[in-house]
């Protein structure tokens, strides 16, 4: 049975608080297996017999969105999906080993277009690059969210789609713990 990794967007931020055991029970509820949560940032891991990821990511946001009563936008990957985002390399490792620098992964439900992709590169600063592959866009942060002229709802802006971002470091501990499993 195929395992899923869901990155849900607006899950414990904004004031909009949600216990892991709901979500849990949430997906459980749809009939999702072995549902697992990973920190409490809207990372959710289960299995599931269907075929169609697409139509379970909108099956998902539809359940969330009854229950939560706000629009709750869903990434899902499958493991092995997830373990090549891990493993992907957008920058030099002495890049990202570079003290105060950081690298986030965007999740997008689909790869960004010619034009999108430009607009993204059009962003960068000497502190702020970026990369598009496939269905993620990595960002290379070179100093403090707070001194970074570049924000979530602005990458949306240029991509012209919905996302989320999750730090590489948390990607990577999903990948080793539930690519590998599988």
């Amino acid at each position: 049975m195929p395992r899923y990794i869901a990155f849900l967007r607006a899950i414990n931020v904004g004031g909009r608080v949600v216990k892991m055991d709901r979500l849990r029970a949430l997906f459980a509820a749809m009939g999702l297996d072995d549902v697992e949560t990973f920190i409490a940032s809207g990372n959710v891991i289960f299995d599931s017999t269907s075929k169609a990821p697409r139509a379970l990511e909108q099956r998902i946001e539809e359940q969330l969105r009854q229950a939560l009563g706000y629009e709750v936008a869903t990434f899902l990957r499958s493991a092995p999906e997830l373990a090549a985002v891990a493993a992907y390399q957008p920058f030099g490792a002495s890049e990202q080993a570079a003290a105060g620098h950081a690298l986030w992964v965007g999740f997008l439900k689909a790869p960004p277009s010619e034009e999108a992709r430009q607009r993204l590169l059009g962003l960068r600063t000497a502190t702020d690059d970026f990369q598009a592959h496939g269905r993620e866009v990595y960002w290379a942060r070179r100093t403090k969210f707070s001194e970074s002229a570049i924000s979530g709802a602005l990458l949306e802006r240029a991509l012209g789609a919905p996302m989320t971002m999750r730090n590489v470091t948390t990607v990577r501990k999903l990948a080793a713990k539930y690519a590998a499993a599988r």
